[in-house]
């Protein structure tokens, strides 16, 4: 920590694109990196885009939305020293891509003629009409971060709720975002979070109320010194992720999960988490004893593979349904989000970047996905 906090060995660049959701989590970033000392901190913003000339539709509401994302960037966030780079023609992949982006500029691609036609995948509708023929059960978005999980759970939420669902909006992800995706009430429809710090000190309570009544101070104090185990967060998070899947037996549970994998880990040491509460507990929680069979269960459960049309985001949404299928669980679909080639732009830049999506989303349509949707960059309330 103290080398961390030392500004003449550390530097920290926090790497954002000009987009509110991902300038909110920069700005939790800074705030956890300041609590801890560490100060010597840089803002990169990536993938910034303003359109030279006003008149194509998809160019000038990406120009109006990263200007606005950063006109309300957060104050501690805006204060830091910032850099920027140009959205590029091509994709970040290669040394000749690699080289551009080094320079921080970009070619303006020659005029692109018509894109060729491709079949597009459909819209999100029919999916949520078969989710919302089961009357009840589980609906997990899954995905690398920055794909738009968030924005993507929230509509489905919202659709069932309008279609006359009881439904719980909820997530696993730290930065939270849920409760910005809906911004209105909406009847039947509730927003929660699984809140780390709550459900830890909520477990920890537990436990030495059964498993500390009768000790004495020695085993107490052992007990006590156990419950600080790294692995004490994880079991407490285990069981309310375990908790909430278990409202899906009487509605619909819209779960937004981290983008770090660990519901994966959690599902994967399942086992090991039910010995620790065995060891820790007189009983197991019935809802731990039922999760791995309803997960599994695709009456039960719709996992949502969510994903853009790049190489990196495929290849890790594409190890994600590896590590789901070694689980026992099947994905449901695939949703390919902010497709520039879906969008109708005649901007030249976007064109160019459309044109690369594709190959990605025919290796997601026809290799990788049983159902697969593409949604247009623009489509209200998704693409953010």
């Amino acid at each position: 920590m103290a080398h961390l906090a030392d500004p003449t060995m550390t530097t920290v660049v926090l790497v954002s694109r000009p987009e509110r959701a991902a300038l909110r989590e920069a700005e939790r970033t800074r705030g956890e990196l300041a609590e801890l000392g560490v100060s010597n901190l840089r803002l990169a913003l990536n993938g910034v885009f303003v359109a030279e000339v006003a008149g194509d539709a998809i160019a000038d509401a990406m120009t109006a939305r990263g200007q606005e994302a950063l006109a309300q960037m957060p104050a501690g966030l805006a204060a830091l020293p910032t850099s920027e780079t140009p959205l590029m023609a091509l994709g970040t992949v290669g040394l000749d891509a690699l080289r551009m982006l080094s320079k921080g500029t970009t070619s303006t691609p020659a005029q692109m003629g018509a894109l060729e036609p491709i079949d597009l995948p459909g819209s999100l509708d029919p999916l949520i009409d078969e989710i919302a023929a089961s009357g009840h059960g589980l609906v997990m978005t899954m995905g690398k971060g920055g794909v738009g999980k968030t924005t993507v759970a929230a509509h489905i939420a919202v659709e069932l709720a309008r279609r006359g669902h009881k439904v719980t909006l909820s997530t696993t992800d730290p930065a939270a975002h849920v409760h910005y995706a809906v911004a209105e009430d909406i009847p039947g429809l509730t927003v929660t979070r699984i809140d780390p710090v709550e459900e830890l000190a909520t477990y920890r309570e537990e436990v030495m109320a059964k498993a500390g009544a009768n000790l004495d101070p020695s085993g107490h104090a052992m007990l006590e010194e156990d419950l600080r185990s790294p692995c004490t967060e994880e079991i407490a998070i285990f069981r309310a992720f375990a908790r909430t899947v278990d409202e899906g037996a009487g509605q619909f549970v819209v779960l937004d999960t981290a983008p770090t994998g660990h519901t994966i880990l959690l599902l994967d040491a399942a086992e090991s988490y039910h010995r620790e509460v065995l060891r820790t507990q007189t009983e197991m929680p019935e809802s731990v004893k039922a999760l791995l069979p309803r997960l599994r269960d695709p009456a039960f459960t719709h996992a949502i593979i969510v994903t853009l049309a790049e190489a990196t985001p495929v290849h890790e949404a594409e190890r994600l349904q590896k590590d789901l299928v070694r689980a026992g669980i099947k994905p449901f679909a695939w949703v390919i989000n902010q497709s520039l080639l879906a969008s109708g732009t005649a901007h030249p830049l976007l064109m160019q970047r459309g044109a690369q999506e594709r190959g990605f989303i025919e290796q997601v349509r026809f290799g990788l996905a049983s159902r697969c949707v593409l949604i247009p960059w623009g489509s209200v309330g998704l693409t953010q």
